[in-house]
């Protein structure tokens, strides 16, 4: 027994060390462009310590199966001959180098990570050597050859157990083989999921740097394999969108976004005011009182709406975080079964707002008292080049944390205050936490309602975020940068609520949207904006009014030109809704058609524009 626990302990350091080899070779053969971005040498440093969970998580991964099957020939056996599991390392260590060196390759053509897009090109390995110069081909070869050999024989020589020529006589401890079992189980399943934490690790925790090559280096290659390969797996199993061929779909979809003229009415005063969004999680339109909402829910909110323009028809396209930051950051309609963020290969194909503010001189940066793990969502923000990305680990104060992470009164204005660092103009995020489940907001800060019949929790939650957005508004006035600056209050996407609105409707996917603060023209002070729009529509509106071009944001409209054509998109994971001036229109799968209120002499070609849409939309994120 205990020659099966220092076997298993003696497992995990040698694969933590054969990663750390293997990173190191790659950045030393990329030493050149660590020279030219002149990354410091500390950052490097960090990159191996910040690998180590991922690491850890991608060890129990490899040593489950060898853990198991030890384990059941010690029962039997209590000399059990380990030799029969070298083959299975060496399998898994002539994978993983090779793996390495296909990183190693695929960086210098690519500059992304090896993915199963590139793994794709395989099947015409011709192509693939005819690409690759003869010199790289024999060099990586020869590191996959030499480094094989050696992690092999130090598998042979320093881990694998001797067989003991004589069998030990004691009788084995039949009550504390189980008990060894359920101890081995749980620690390999919690070093796979990274810990306690309420959200499991991944590739997303590689992501800490600026830099990019350091983020590269840090996430561990078969890891990300692994994830990259179950998030293309789920997308082919579910394409189920084929109503039309691709060029139809793309026609059609194209000839929807046309406009007519390219005149847009300006809202602000200033020609570079500072853009700060407060992204409320989970805020559904029916929190809002003039939204529909009951007046008791959001008073501070809409306090702000009469020195503020309301969006009264503004729709989420999807109901996931990550899916709304890759709206707001990329003009991305939401994508059903997948996420872009899940998709680290893909992320080239997507424009980026936060890069074209940076063209113009704003400093980017974001703000979320949790972690942003989840989703995959703090690659997507390192890899769109944030100047500064602040968790919840980040602040040193010591608030107190719910089981997410910083609660919204103590977060936001901390971050209120914490802004003034930053140079203007600047674009930053705070993302909300507290209306997110497990709504463990404090208490004491309110009087909680009692009226709700559903959804009571996340009511009050509502109802908390929004004595701290009094709260942060208060604060942010006190600051130098306040009068400079334009307020979004948006939501990520909805939530069920006490309306009870049924997940295939515009009336649930309904959030709002506000601009607030002194760059706001005064004649729209109190007034509301009419026209159906969504978040995706954000990026297009946004860099029109700062007199930018956005025509790379394909999927995005300016909603203040005057010849916008209102429409707005859900996605559903099997479905879609398309709405516009004329009506509505909401499959649930493709045979289920749970709402059409067009024109019947105008609802064919009006369905067909919202499955073209989406056809056009999922085929391509595919040919990415």
């Amino acid at each position: 027994m205990k020659k099966y626990v220092i076997y298993l302990v003696k497992i995990l350091i040698f694969m933590l060390v054969m990663f750390a080899s293997m990173r190191i070779v790659f950045i030393v053969n990329y030493w050149h462009l660590v020279m030219i971005d002149m990354v410091p040498f500390v950052e490097i440093i960090r990159g191996f310590y910040k690998a180590i969970p991922l690491d850890i998580a991608t060890s129990c991964y490899i040593m489950s199966i060898p853990a198991i099957v030890a384990f059941v020939g010690m029962c039997f056996n209590r000399n059990f001959n380990y030799r029969w599991l070298r083959w299975y390392f060496y399998i898994v260590i002539a994978l993983y180098i090779l793996a390495v060196m296909g990183e190693i390759g695929i960086y210098g053509e690519w500059g992304t990570k090896l993915s199963i897009k590139a793994l794709a090109y395989l099947e015409n390995p011709s192509e693939v050597m005819n690409t690759a110069s003869t010199q790289q081909t024999v060099l990586l070869l020869s590191l996959w050859a030499c480094f094989t050999l050696l992690f092999c024989w130090w598998y042979v020589r320093w881990i694998e157990p001797k067989q003991e020529k004589r069998a030990s006589e004691r009788k084995p401890d039949w009550f504390m083989y189980p008990a060894l079992l359920v101890i081995v189980v749980g620690f390999i399943f919690l070093g796979m999921r990274g810990g306690f934490g309420e959200i499991p690790i991944s590739t997303s925790s590689g992501y800490f740097s600026n830099y990019k090559i350091v983020n590269i280096m840090t996430v561990n290659p078969v890891y990300n394999l692994a994830e990259n390969y179950t998030n293309v797996r789920k997308v082919n199993d579910n394409a189920h969108f084929n109503y039309m061929d691709f060029e139809t779909a793309k026609a059609i979809t194209e000839e929807t976004h046309q406009v007519e003229c390219d005149s847009t009415i300006h809202i602000l005063k200033t020609e570079r005011p500072n853009v700060l969004i407060i992204l409320l999680e989970s805020w559904s339109a029916d929190l809002i009182e003039s939204l529909g909402g009951d007046p008791s829910i959001t008073p501070n909110f809409h306090k702000l709406e009469k020195e503020g323009l309301l969006f009264t028809n503004y729709y989420a396209s999807a109901n996931r975080s990550q899916q709304a930051i890759a709206s707001i950051v990329g003009g991305l309609p939401g994508l059903p079964v997948t996420t872009i963020t899940n998709h680290q290969e893909k992320y080239y194909a997507i424009p980026s707002v936060v890069k074209t503010l940076d063209s113009i001189g704003y400093y980017s940066s974001f703000y979320f008292g949790g972690e942003l793990n989840y989703g995959n969502i703090l690659s997507y923000l390192r890899y769109n080049e944030f100047d500064r990305v602040i968790e919840g680990k980040d602040v040193t104060e010591h608030f107190k944390k719910g089981k997410l992470g910083i609660q919204d009164t103590d977060m936001l204005p901390w971050a209120a205050k914490d802004i003034t660092s930053q140079p203007q103009p600047f674009f930053t995020t705070i993302f909300t936490l507290s209306t997110h489940s497990p709504y463990d907001y404090p208490k004491g800060f309110f009087d909680e309602l009692q009226w709700p019949q559903l959804e009571k929790v996340f009511v009050n939650s509502g109802k908390y975020t929004d004595v701290a957005l009094k709260l942060f508004m208060d604060e942010a006035k006190q600051q130098p940068w306040y009068d400079s600056t334009l307020f979004v209050f948006m939501a990520d996407h909805s939530h069920p609520s006490y309306k009870n609105y049924p997940l295939e409707s515009f009336e649930y996917h309904k959030i709002p949207m506000l601009l607030y603060g002194e760059p706001l023209m005064d004649s729209l002070r109190g007034t509301t904006y009419d026209k159906i729009c969504g978040n995706t529509d954000f990026p297009a509106t946004l860099l029109a009014q700062l007199g930018q071009k956005h025509e790379e944001f394909i999927w995005s409209k300016d909603v203040f030109n005057i010849c916008y054509k209102p429409f707005a998109f859900f996605e559903l994971y099997s479905g879609l809704g398309w709405k516009t001036d004329e009506g509505e229109y909401v499959i649930s799968s493709a045979d289920n058609v749970t709402k059409n209120t067009f024109p019947e002499e105008l609802s064919d070609s009006l369905t067909r524009q919202g499955k073209a849409y989406m056809q056009y939309h999922f085929d391509l994120f595919n040919r990415y």
